[in-house]
């Protein structure tokens, strides 16, 4: 086994003195103060990147840091402050960061390596913190680093502003938990440089993490949080997790001795959900971005399509893989039985009792034989319709649901309607057979259960929009293309469909499911499903 390598461009720390080791806290953390392209009291000691003052794109104050980044020489480009700690004290350490193309990402440094921001996320500010808990009087390098991931072309700019604590000739204000401590006990297999966690709230943000372990070594860690919905996520680089090939890791998150999560055998990631407090006042549901859709401010029709094109258009593809990570993190039960389960709507019971449930990672496809074997990853918009593994349709997790194998292989890809007398019925009542003749439509179609129309029917109106560009060449390359898409960039359906999908759209509105799933793929690839923001553009197009 071949431990995970990183090709490394170093940003370490937004902003740093490296002349003044017993400097009490961050000098110019907002970036305010330049001299010529150098911001005062920082320095770079390698030419892998420039900074320059930006004030068109800025988080607060001013000013902020353009970071141009660039791995021509592939040594570290490190800016390092020092912090004086006080033992037992605790520090809360935070740096905003604005990506602008999703190829590198950012690393906190607080005394070690702590969370990664998310470089999916395009052209919005961002907050990587971490609080840390000093175990002795001493000096810690304070600051951040960058990490090229998939996508990186070689050069690549972002910004960077806010590193805080911001206050020149003070110590950072020790911290104090008054709200909830959950403990972490991690202990790690011969690899433990490839184990990572965070802790992210109810709208995706990472409030706690760790990585960089040590192999074989045992960790206690904490971290303060407020009450509110949560999800703890431990990753494994390599993808074979933390036991038992090659050591005994283990991980068990605890609040005041009750289990929150816990594990060792997993792939590359596990994702657990988990609430403190009182939850009658939860935390804000997650919307888009302020200022996300202004451009389609007054229009309507085919012009409000082609704009909503252009707003989610070039999103960042993760690439086919990538998407059993999704589910691993994003298609949890938390909404019928809440048990943690994959959530798959061709089996999902939403009244009752599943026939089945599946555990993340361990029971996806595979092969199987009947339904109930595996779950897998379903093209509801059939990829044979646009030209089979073509990315990056092939990836695209907003038209892609976890299904049992077995009821998908059965959908094949036939079009969605509503069935007249069925040939297969899955055991949630998903059908497959002949069309009802209310739908316009004579041939074999697959129906999926009442609660999942609308989910599947936005799916279809976010494929007419993102790909406007190209599908209405996809009409004649399967039969089933052919009934359903109508061979224009516009309209895209033909009239049957079209009629069906709205009806399902406005029968099934949109669930709390539905949205936490779109900000789910938001984080993922960068780009969100319009008609699950704003439902009333479906009926506003067509």
């Amino acid at each position: 086994m071949s431990h995970g390598t990183y090709k490394k461009c170093i940003l370490a720390s937004a902003v740093l003195l490296a002349a003044l080791p017993c400097l009490a806290a961050i000098d110019n953390g907002d970036f305010e103060n330049w001299s010529g392209n150098t911001p005062n009291n920082w320095s770079t000691i390698d030419s892998g990147i420039t900074l320059s003052p930006s004030s068109s794109i800025v988080n607060s104050g001013s000013l902020a840091a353009k970071v141009e980044v660039n791995t021509a020489s592939q040594s570290n480009t490190d800016l390092l402050q020092q912090i004086t700690v006080e033992a037992g004290q605790s520090y809360l350490f935070s740096s905003w960061v604005y990506h602008t193309e999703g190829g590198v990402k950012a690393r906190l440094i607080a005394d070690d390596y702590q969370g990664y921001s998310n470089p999916a996320l395009l052209n919005q500010w961002q907050q990587i913190s971490y609080t840390y808990t000093a175990s002795s009087n001493t000096t810690i390098s304070v600051g951040l680093r960058f990490y090229d991931v998939s996508g990186f072309d070689g050069s690549e700019t972002l910004y960077v502003d806010s590193f805080m604590p911001n206050s020149a000739g003070s110590t950072p204000t020790p911290t104090s938990c008054a709200d909830n401590t959950v403990s972490l006990a991690l202990t790690t297999d011969n690899y433990g440089e490839e184990t990572s966690w965070q802790i992210t709230n109810a709208q995706g943000t990472p409030v706690a993490s760790g990585g960089d372990y040590s192999g074989n070594s045992s960790y206690s860690e904490q971290a303060c949080l407020v009450d509110g919905d949560y999800t703890f996520s431990i990753f494994d680089s390599y993808g074979d997790g933390i036991c038992c090939s090659f050591g005994n890791g283990s991980y068990a998150l605890t609040f005041e001795q009750t289990p929150l999560a816990s594990g060792s055998s997993f792939q590359t990631s596990e994702a657990t959900p988990f609430t403190l407090g009182d939850d009658t006042n939860p935390e804000t549901p997650p919307t888009e971005p302020s200022g996300y859709y202004v451009t389609t401010q007054g229009l309507t029709g085919y012009a409000l399509k082609s704009e909503l094109y252009n707003i989610i258009k070039d999103h960042n593809s993760q690439g086919y893989s990538a998407i059993w990570s999704f589910y691993d993190s994003a298609s949890r039960d938390k909404y019928f039985e809440n048990d943690n389960s994959i959530l798959d709507r061709y089996a999902e019971n939403p009244m009752g009792q599943d026939s089945y449930n599946y555990v993340a990672v361990t029971n996806q496809c595979g092969t199987y034989r009947g339904e109930g074997d595996c779950y897998n990853r379903e093209h509801s918009f059939p990829k044979s319709w646009f030209g089979g593994t073509n990315e990056p349709m092939n990836s695209d997790v907003h038209h892609i649901f976890a299904t049992d194998g077995y009821v998908n292989s059965k959908r094949s890809n036939y079009p969605f309607g509503e069935v007249g007398s069925a040939s297969y019925t899955s055991s949630n009542g998903s059908k497959l057979g002949s069309a009802a003749s209310s739908i316009n439509y004579s041939g074999t179609v697959f129906e999926p259960i009442d609660e999942f129309k609308g989910d599947f029917a936005r799916a279809y109106f976010y494929m007419a929009t993102r790909y406007e560009n190209v599908i209405g060449a996809w009409q004649n390359n399967t039969t089933a293309s052919n009934a359903v898409l109508n061979g224009s960039s516009n309209q895209v359906f033909e009239n049957w469909v079209v009629t069906m999908l709205v009806n399902w759209h406005n029968d099934d509105p949109v669930s709390q499911l539905e949205l936490d799933r779109n900000q789910a793929a938001y984080e993922h690839q960068g780009n969100r499903n319009p008609f699950v923001d704003h439902p009333e553009f479906v009926e506003m197009i067509w």
